[in-house]
C-alpha cells in the first residue's frame, strides 16, 4: 500500500494568501454599509436600502471569509479531523449564498409590495451615497480579484462586491431617473433588477459550493481520463475504485487501486502514478492501494 495522511502541513492554502485583501476589504465594505443604511432610511429610497441590506451580507460574508482563512490552517487536537479545518472556507462561501438569496427575496418581495403605492424618495442622496458605494465597490473588487480565480471562498467575497457593485450602478441611476421624471416608481425597478441580479450571482455561486460539497471530481478533471492515465503507468495493469474530490480550493485529493502483475514493480508504480496525479491532474493529495493481479477482496465492497 501507498499513501499518506493528509493532516500535515501543506502549505498555505489560496485564500489564506489573499487574507489581508479580505481584511482591508471588510473595512471599507463594512464603514460603508454604516452610510448606506443611514441615508437609505433618510431618503426613503428601495434601491439604497437594498443595496445595504447586500452590503450587510457583505459584511456577515466577508468577516466569515476572514475567520475561515484563520480556522482552516489550524492542526487538528482532537486527532478527529483527520483532513483539518480546510473545509471551512466552503462553508464560509454556503453562508454568502445563503445570505445573497435571503437578500434577492427581501427586495424583491418589499419592490412587489411598492407597486402602486405612492412614495416620497429624495434623489439627492441616492446620487451621492451611490456614487461613494461604486469607489468603494470597484476598489474590494481590485483588491479580491486575482484571489478569485485561485480560492472559492475568495470567489465568494468577491461574488458578494461584484452583486454591490451592480447595486451601486442601479442606485445611481435610480436617482437619476427618479430626479428627471419624478417618478418614484424607477426605484422600485431598479432595486427588482438588483434583487434579481443577486439571486443569479447565488445560484451560481452555490452550485459550486454544492459540487465540492457533494464531493464530485474537481472542475475540469475528467475522471475517466484520470483512469486511463493511471492504466498506461508502467506495470499498471488495471485500476479500479477511482475516486477525485476537492477538501477546498486549490486542494485536490484522489484515491485509487492499482493491479500490477509484478509485486516488485510497486515501488516504481507508486512514484509514476503520484508524478502523473501531480503533474498533469493537479492532484497533490492520493492515497494509491498497489495489488498483485490475483488480490480478491475488493469485489465485495458494495458501494
Amino acid at each position: 500500500m501507498g499513501g499518506h495522511s493528509h493532516n500535515h502541513g501543506v502549505g498555505e492554502h489560496a485564500a489564506g494568501r489573499h487574507r489581508w485583501r479580505l481584511a482591508v476589504s471588510f473595512g471599507l465594505v463594512g464603514s460603508y454599509f454604516v452610510v448606506e443604511l443611514a441615508y437609505g432610511l433618510l431618503s426613503g429610497s428601495l434601491a439604497l436600502l437594498s443595496d445595504a441590506g447586500h452590503m450587510a451580507a457583505d459584511v456577515v460574508a466577508l468577516g466569515a471569509a476572514l475567520v475561515a482563512t484563520r480556522i482552516a490552517p489550524r492542526p487538528d487536537t482532537t486527532g478527529r479531523r483527520t483532513y483539518g479545518s480546510y473545509r471551512a472556507e466552503v462553508f464560509a462561501s454556503l453562508l454568502s449564498v445563503l445570505l445573497m438569496s435571503g437578500v434577492s427575496v427581501y427586495v424583491v418581495v418589499e419592490a412587489v409590495g411598492r407597486i402602486g403605492a405612492s412614495a416620497e424618495i429624495a434623489p439627492g442622496p441616492m446620487l451621492v451615497v451611490g456614487g461613494i458605494g461604486l469607489a468603494v465597490n470597484l476598489v474590494a473588487l481590485f483588491l479580491l480579484r486575482s484571489g478569485a480565480s485561485e480560492s472559492l471562498n475568495v470567489k465568494g467575497a468577491y461574488l458578494e462586491v461584484v452583486a454591490d457593485t451592480a447595486g451601486s450602478v442601479g442606485v445611481i441611476l435610480a436617482g437619476w431617473l427618479v430626479a428627471a421624471t419624478g417618478q418614484p416608481l424607477w426605484d422600485t425597478l431598479v432595486a427588482l433588477a438588483i434583487g434579481g441580479f443577486v439571486a443569479v450571482r447565488a445560484v451560481a455561486l452555490g452550485r459550486e459550493v454544492f459540487a465540492v460539497l457533494g464531493q464530485h471530481a474537481p472542475a475540469g478533471v475528467d475522471p475517466a481520463t484520470v483512469a486511463d492515465d493511471l492504466a498506461a503507468v508502467n506495470g499498471v495493469k488495471d485500476v479500479h475504485d477511482l475516486h477525485l474530490w476537492t477538501l477546498t480550493s486549490g486542494m485536490h485529493v484522489a484515491t485509487a487501486h492499482l493491479v500490477t502483475a509484478d509485486p516488485a514493480e510497486g515501488h516504481a508504480v507508486l512514484d509514476q502514478a503520484r508524478d502523473l496525479l501531480r503533474d498533469r491532474h493537479g492532484v497533490a493529495h492520493a492515497t494509491l492501494q498497489v495489488e498483485p493481479v490475483d488480490h480478491t477482496g475488493c469485489e465485495k465492497v458494495g458501494w
